[in-house]
């Protein structure tokens, strides 16, 4: 196979004969294309040949890394996932690899069936939560930990430079019972001791194929919603950060009477909830919830959560009183995983719905049915109070959601850079902001700006998608949290690669 290319269109004979592979496809952790639909005239970013070539390349880069040369790999429910899935076996196959093959899967199926098979790298085909059209592989060599920038670093100067070695020894191993052996994984905990009602929410994706079983297994009294298997998704993409789904799971929750609602994206790592109320509670906040739940249980725990997650985690005094601390790390699943096993965590948190629970919860990997697990245990450790009780109970502050701003790839981190130098110069000549002196600036993953009264704001780059990230909080009013957006809004606006924002205060 030639070198892939990056000026290949549709519907032509080089399309056919040549791999496609756009550069930007490899991101910081994930690698994510528009693979293209019939009825769209976005051109492909990848094609079949491509996808080959990117196993060709991660199966060299297993051997250079001295990995064991196996590998799982499943697809998510999209018409066109096996097809992926099977081109990047092809390439992996040529480059040495044995492939345990696991069929329709979650991400966190994927993540299991390393330790099941005990098989030390993965290779998940699936666009999560992106509309059709989208695909993606999750890929990791050491489990519970997906890849860095260091890997996909040297995976894209490998595919693109067409470095890929061919090597014999590769095979293709159909596991079957994989999925069954998962499910009864999720089962074999502690049982609910009183019946709790809970919408589980799927929106057609693959999670309908294990969500209600697993719920059930543990005592829930299950409703399910749009949980059968649709890869048109005919209601709304999964992603239980979309305010279609969001309503779907409050409709259902007053129509039934339902104690929660939960709801899975579409490869089953992230879980969103909404409370009895059919009011959505942010992640983040689900997250505090469940750390002071956990750190009654468990001495001195620690946590980890995202920058993007809410102020609560530091300040809150049931925390403080249970002895537990919270480390502020960068956004991204890949980092989150990787944070919460370096420092022995109970839990990490993200406020996109990404939860990574250690033993004896989990495994450390993101699952969003653990996640569901954990929140039904925790309300029935609480019979007295409501999932709305619970989030009542928390400080209270005044969020903004995730806002994302459109910024091209090939500038959105320089563009992030100038931000964080005037923040930085503004700190350290004592600059204030809506009055108020910086009391801290954490510039980890973009920046994170605290100031006295612990307003914060948050201006980093998507790791996925061609935008910035904005996030803002306050714990003394929503005229502070509008405050603090209209600064960053303000510094954004100097800068013209960034474009409107997809949602505002």
């Amino acid at each position: 196979m030639s070198k892939p290319r990056n000026d290949i269109a549709a519907n032509t004979l080089d399309f056919e004969e040549h791999a496609l592979i756009a550069p930007t496809g490899f991101r910081e952790y994930d690698a994510r294309w528009w693979f293209g639909r019939l009825d769209s005239s976005t051109p492909p970013q990848i094609n079949l040949l491509g996808i080959q070539a990117l196993g060709f390349g991660l199966g060299t880069l297993i051997h250079e890394l001295g990995k064991t040369p196996a590998i799982v790999v499943g697809h998510d429910y999209r018409s066109y996932s096996l097809s992926i899935k099977q081109a990047l076996t092809l390439g992996l196959i040529r480059a040495g690899v044995r492939v345990h093959d696991i069929g329709l899967a979650l991400s966190p199926t994927a993540y299991f069936a390393q330790f099941d098979l005990d098989v030390p790298c993965v290779a998940m085909v699936t666009a999560s939560h992106n509309e059709n059209g989208w695909t993606g592989v999750k890929m990791g060599v050491e489990r519970p930990l997906t890849f860095g920038p260091e890997e996909m670093e040297r995976l894209k100067d490998i595919v693109l430079g067409d470095e890929g070695i061919e090597r014999s020894g590769g095979a293709l191993i159909h596991e079957h019972g994989v999925r069954d052996r998962y499910l009864a994984d999720l089962a074999s905990g502690e049982k609910l001791k009183r019946k709790i009602k809970v919408i589980a929410a799927c929106g057609n994706g693959t999670a309908a194929a294990f969500a209600v079983q697993a719920l059930e297994a543990i005592g829930a009294e299950v409703v399910p919603v749009d949980c059968t298997l649709d890869y048109t998704f005919p209601r709304y993409n999964p992603n239980p950060e979309d305010m279609k789904m969001l309503h779907a799971m409050a409709d259902a929750v007053r129509e039934h009477g339902a104690d929660l609602a939960l709801g899975f994206d579409g490869d089953g790592d992230r879980c969103g909830v909404v409370d009895n109320t059919g009011e959505e509670i942010f992640a983040d906040k689900v997250g505090v919830m469940l750390a002071r739940d956990l750190s009654a249980q468990f001495e001195n725990a620690v946590f980890v959560a995202d920058v993007k997650s809410t102020g609560i985690y530091a300040m809150d005094p049931v925390l403080k009183a249970n002895g537990a601390t919270t480390d502020y790390y960068k956004t991204g699943h890949s980092y989150i995983k990787r944070r919460t096993n370096e420092l022995g965590a109970i839990a990490g948190f993200e406020k996109s719905g990404h939860y990574f629970f250690r033993p004896p919860i989990g495994r450390g990997y993101d699952d969003g049915l653990v996640t569901a697990i954990a929140i039904l245990h925790m309300l029935d450790r609480n019979p007295e109070k409501s999932m709305a009780d619970l989030k009542n109970a928390l400080p209270k502050t005044w969020g903004s959601p995730t806002m994302s701003p459109a910024c091209a790839d090939e500038v959105k981190y320089n563009v992030v850079a100038k931000i964080v130098a005037e923040y930085e110069a503004g700190f350290a000549a004592g600059e204030t902001i809506i009055g108020q002196p910086i009391t801290n600036v954490v510039t980890v993953n973009g920046v994170r700006v605290t100031l006295e009264d612990g307003t914060w704001g948050l201006v980093r780059a998507s790791s996925n998608t061609p935008n910035l990230v904005v996030v803002v909080e306050s714990p003394a009013s929503e005229e502070n949290l509008r405050a603090m957006f209209a600064d960053i809004e303000r510094r954004l606006a100097k800068h013209p690669e960034v474009g409107a924002f997809d949602q505002k205060l």
